[in-house]
Protein backbone atom coordinates (compact mmCIF):
# COMPACT_ATOMS: atom_id res chain seq x y z
CA UNK A 1 0.00 0.00 0.00
CA UNK A 2 1.36 3.00 -1.14
CA UNK A 3 0.65 6.08 0.97
CA UNK A 4 -0.33 9.71 -0.05
CA UNK A 5 3.09 11.80 0.95
CA UNK A 6 1.24 14.86 -0.05
CA UNK A 7 -0.87 13.70 3.24
CA UNK A 8 1.35 12.40 5.28
CA UNK A 9 3.37 16.02 5.18
CA UNK A 10 0.24 18.42 5.17
CA UNK A 11 -1.12 16.74 8.19
CA UNK A 12 2.04 16.83 10.14
CA UNK A 13 2.86 20.76 9.16
CA UNK A 14 0.19 21.71 10.29
CA UNK A 15 0.40 20.46 14.25
CA UNK A 16 2.57 23.17 15.92
CA UNK A 17 5.36 21.63 18.11
CA UNK A 18 4.19 19.96 21.20
CA UNK A 19 4.97 21.96 24.30
CA UNK A 20 5.17 20.30 28.63
CA UNK A 21 1.73 20.47 30.15
CA UNK A 22 1.11 20.11 33.47
CA UNK A 23 -1.34 17.29 32.98
CA UNK A 24 0.92 15.23 30.45
CA UNK A 25 -1.53 16.00 27.25
CA UNK A 26 1.29 17.29 25.17
CA UNK A 27 3.10 14.82 25.80
CA UNK A 28 -0.06 12.30 24.34
CA UNK A 29 -0.26 14.82 21.69
CA UNK A 30 3.82 13.98 20.52
CA UNK A 31 3.59 10.45 20.99
CA UNK A 32 0.02 10.21 19.20
CA UNK A 33 1.66 12.77 15.90
CA UNK A 34 4.66 10.30 15.76
CA UNK A 35 2.47 7.19 16.09
CA UNK A 36 0.37 8.41 12.91
CA UNK A 37 3.41 9.00 11.20
CA UNK A 38 5.13 5.68 11.84
CA UNK A 39 1.91 4.12 11.04
CA UNK A 40 1.63 6.14 7.81
CA UNK A 41 5.20 5.78 6.75
CA UNK A 42 6.43 2.58 8.01
CA UNK A 43 3.10 0.68 8.25
CA UNK A 44 3.09 -2.74 10.37
CA UNK A 45 6.87 -3.33 10.20
CA UNK A 46 7.25 0.30 12.30
CA UNK A 47 5.09 -0.88 14.54
CA UNK A 48 6.77 -4.74 14.99
CA UNK A 49 9.43 -2.84 16.06
CA UNK A 50 8.05 -0.85 18.57
CA UNK A 51 5.64 -3.50 19.98
CA UNK A 52 8.99 -5.66 19.95
CA UNK A 53 10.35 -3.25 22.50
CA UNK A 54 7.70 -3.48 25.19
CA UNK A 55 8.97 -5.91 27.29
CA UNK A 56 11.96 -4.78 27.39
CA UNK A 57 12.80 -1.44 27.06
CA UNK A 58 9.35 0.64 26.17
CA UNK A 59 10.85 3.68 27.07
CA UNK A 60 12.90 3.54 23.45
CA UNK A 61 9.87 2.40 21.77
CA UNK A 62 8.38 5.86 23.20
CA UNK A 63 11.25 7.60 22.40
CA UNK A 64 11.36 6.78 18.66
CA UNK A 65 7.70 7.30 18.50
CA UNK A 66 7.75 10.39 20.07
CA UNK A 67 10.91 11.84 18.94
CA UNK A 68 12.35 10.53 15.62
CA UNK A 69 8.43 10.53 14.37
CA UNK A 70 6.92 13.19 16.58
CA UNK A 71 9.21 15.92 16.51
CA UNK A 72 11.89 15.01 13.64
CA UNK A 73 9.63 13.34 10.45
CA UNK A 74 6.86 15.53 11.11
CA UNK A 75 8.71 18.86 10.68
CA UNK A 76 7.95 20.70 7.61
CA UNK A 77 10.25 21.65 5.37
CA UNK A 78 11.24 18.06 3.51
CA UNK A 79 8.32 15.09 2.42
CA UNK A 80 8.55 11.90 3.74
CA UNK A 81 10.04 10.37 0.56
CA UNK A 82 13.17 12.72 0.84
CA UNK A 83 13.23 12.30 4.46
CA UNK A 84 13.14 7.97 3.92
CA UNK A 85 15.80 8.55 1.43
CA UNK A 86 18.10 10.24 3.29
CA UNK A 87 17.44 7.98 6.05
CA UNK A 88 18.87 5.04 3.96
CA UNK A 89 21.56 6.92 3.17
CA UNK A 90 22.49 7.70 6.25
CA UNK A 91 21.82 3.99 7.36
CA UNK A 92 23.78 2.79 4.55
CA UNK A 93 26.74 5.07 5.41
CA UNK A 94 26.63 3.62 8.87
CA UNK A 95 27.34 -0.22 7.75
CA UNK A 96 25.81 -1.20 10.81
CA UNK A 97 21.87 -1.23 11.05
CA UNK A 98 20.93 -3.89 8.40
CA UNK A 99 17.66 -4.41 9.98
CA UNK A 100 16.85 -0.51 10.29
CA UNK A 101 17.69 0.07 6.70
CA UNK A 102 15.32 -2.64 5.87
CA UNK A 103 12.48 -1.34 7.30
CA UNK A 104 13.58 2.22 6.33
CA UNK A 105 13.67 1.26 2.44
CA UNK A 106 10.74 -0.82 2.72
CA UNK A 107 8.66 2.80 3.92
CA UNK A 108 10.65 4.41 1.38
CA UNK A 109 8.97 2.41 -1.49
CA UNK A 110 5.65 2.68 0.95
CA UNK A 111 5.98 6.30 0.70
CA UNK A 112 6.64 6.52 -3.32
CA UNK A 113 10.10 6.43 -3.85
CA UNK A 114 11.26 3.98 -6.66
CA UNK A 115 13.55 0.91 -6.46
CA UNK A 116 15.53 2.97 -8.39
CA UNK A 117 16.07 5.91 -6.45
CA UNK A 118 17.01 3.33 -3.46
CA UNK A 119 19.29 1.89 -5.38
CA UNK A 120 20.93 5.58 -6.68
CA UNK A 121 20.78 6.86 -3.16
CA UNK A 122 23.06 3.43 -2.16
CA UNK A 123 25.29 4.30 -4.84
CA UNK A 124 25.93 7.78 -4.24
CA UNK A 125 27.12 6.65 -0.68
CA UNK A 126 30.16 4.67 -2.36
CA UNK A 127 32.31 7.94 -2.26
CA UNK A 128 31.77 8.33 1.27
CA UNK A 129 30.92 5.11 2.76
CA UNK A 130 33.00 2.96 0.41
CA UNK A 131 32.27 -0.08 -1.52
CA UNK A 132 31.63 -2.32 1.22
CA UNK A 133 28.36 -0.63 3.16
CA UNK A 134 26.83 -0.06 -0.56
CA UNK A 135 27.26 -3.97 -0.98
CA UNK A 136 25.84 -4.58 1.69
CA UNK A 137 23.04 -2.13 1.48
CA UNK A 138 22.67 -3.61 -1.84
CA UNK A 139 21.40 -6.88 -0.42
CA UNK A 140 19.55 -5.53 2.20
CA UNK A 141 17.64 -3.73 -1.06
CA UNK A 142 17.36 -6.69 -2.80
CA UNK A 143 15.62 -8.71 0.31
CA UNK A 144 13.50 -5.25 0.60
CA UNK A 145 12.47 -5.21 -2.93
CA UNK A 146 11.31 -8.66 -2.59
CA UNK A 147 9.08 -8.15 0.79
CA UNK A 148 7.28 -5.60 -1.23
Amino acid sequence: MRVDQATVVAGAAALPPAEESSDGSATQDRYQRGLDQLRAISGPQGAAVIESLNDIAPDLGRYIVEFAYGDVFARPGLDVKTRELATVAALTAMGTAAPQLKVHMQAALRVGASRQEIVETVMQMIPYAGFPAALNAIGIARDAFAAA
